[in-house]
């Protein structure tokens, strides 16, 4: 299927310019109510960098509390933050959405001092379910999380 695209002149391009600031806009309005609410993701330090619909893009610092007794950070912080970017990434359209099944591959070692960025992108939505994925990096752009995130779309809107 092929994008509609309307010339920046036509009748309707203000209107779909329109629709898409509105969209932006609900996305970061629901994101800001729900990370106001969300201790453990504050708990982890995780910074909003950009959202809108169907997308996110997180930042977290790696503390020392965070690793395990390999001294790397636990498998349980990085698959927590990019369970934080799949909430995000699929709750921004202003419809709940919750995990159904999340799974994730670790290709690299997280260390204390890592500065990690998720992206979070919806890849595939129906009625009831929704599909994305999220790319864990570090500061040297090296990969350390492959996640993928299967949600429950309940048609209910965030208030």
């Amino acid at each position: 299927m092929s994008e509609r695209r309307v010339p920046s002149g036509a009748p309707g391009a203000a209107h779909e310019a329109s629709e898409a600031q509105h969209g932006a806009e609900r996305a970061q309005a629901v994101i800001a109510r729900m990370f106001a609410q969300d201790n453990f993701s504050k708990w982890l330090g995780v910074e909003v960098l950009e959202v809108r619909e169907g997308y996110c893009c997180l930042q977290m610092t790696v503390h020392d509390e965070m690793t395990n007794g390999f001294g790397t950070a636990h498998g349980g912080i990085v698959f927590s933050f990019a369970d934080t970017a799949l909430a995000f990434c699929t709750n921004a359209s202003g419809e709940i959405s919750v995990a159904l099944d999340c799974t994730i591959s670790y290709p690299a070692a997280v260390k204390p001092g890592d500065v990690l960025t998720a992206i979070g992108e919806q890849e595939s939505t129906s009625r009831r379910v929704g599909f994305a994925r999220v790319t864990v990096t570090n500061q040297d752009g090296v990969t350390v999380g492959h996640f993928r995130g299967t949600v429950y779309r309940t048609q209910k809107p965030h208030r």
